[in-house]
């Protein structure tokens, strides 16, 4: 059996292409769900993980996560090196670095020092807490609804890519937006609104991506069925 730590469209489009189990972490209410089967939950740790691959006889391993799924990346690799699994990444690359752009190592560096009056925020709802202390208005977007500790000047807004670059200006110049703070997730999904700061000429804080493990890592798709040909899976 493949399993695919899932939860990207990376992950779906392998899923169509190669009989696999799909594990989604289960953060999200209604999931975009790939085809064929599906779980939703964690593992339990690096030991209930290893133990799941252990009882369902997996053959091979492959982390589509998303960038920032750095806890279960980190079990995935360990779990499959105890057991000697095939363990693969699979990242699309990140942004292409522009003029403007300010990188900072972590969500909470972000907070720490944020420049503007108006910020346009894309980090995700689990991050909405390090911007709490901040006194600038926020425009947050998120696909579920957050929950406290945030900011107390915020306009919440649930929406889910893809986006186009005349929504996104639009909405950046409809809030009057000075900042915008995200993470490197890289893909076409949500890239529309780094061009439309671009336009603007509105700075952006960008999230660098944590370190990988020293695995296996594949940039698309096909590299990803390539290599389960090579491991026999």
């Amino acid at each position: 059996m493949i399993l695919i730590l899932g939860g990207t469209g990376e992950a779906r489009e392998l899923a169509s292409r190669v009989p696999a189990v799909s594990s989604l972490a289960g953060r999200v209410s209604s999931p975009r769900l790939p085809v064929g089967e599906v779980r939703i939950g964690g593992f339990g740790g690096v030991d209930g993980l290893a133990q799941w691959l252990r009882d369902n006889d997996v053959s091979a391993v492959v982390d589509a996560t998303h960038p920032f799924a750095r806890q279960i990346t980190s079990n995935a690799f360990e779990a499959c090196s105890q057991l000697g699994v095939p363990f693969l990444i699979l990242r699309r690359p990140g942004f292409t670095p522009q003029p403007g752009w300010h990188w900072v190592d972590s969500v909470a560096d972000a907070a720490r020092d944020l420049p503007g009056a108006r910020v346009f925020l894309t980090t995700g709802r689990q991050d909405l807490a390090e911007f709490a202390a901040c006194p600038q208005w926020f425009l947050a977007r998120m696909v579920e609804p957050p929950e406290p500790p945030m900011p107390q000047r915020i306009e919440v807004l649930l929406s889910r890519g893809p986006f186009t670059v005349d929504g996104e200006l639009e909405l950046m110049r409809s809030r009057e937006i000075d900042v915008l703070v995200t993470k490197d997730s890289g893909g076409s999904m949500t890239s529309a609104k780094l061009e439309a700061a671009r336009r603007l000429g509105v700075p952006v804080v960008i999230v660098r991506r944590p370190p990988l493990p020293p695995a296996e890592t594949v940039a698309d798709v096909d590299g990803a069925v390539s290599w389960l040909g090579t491991v026999g899976a």
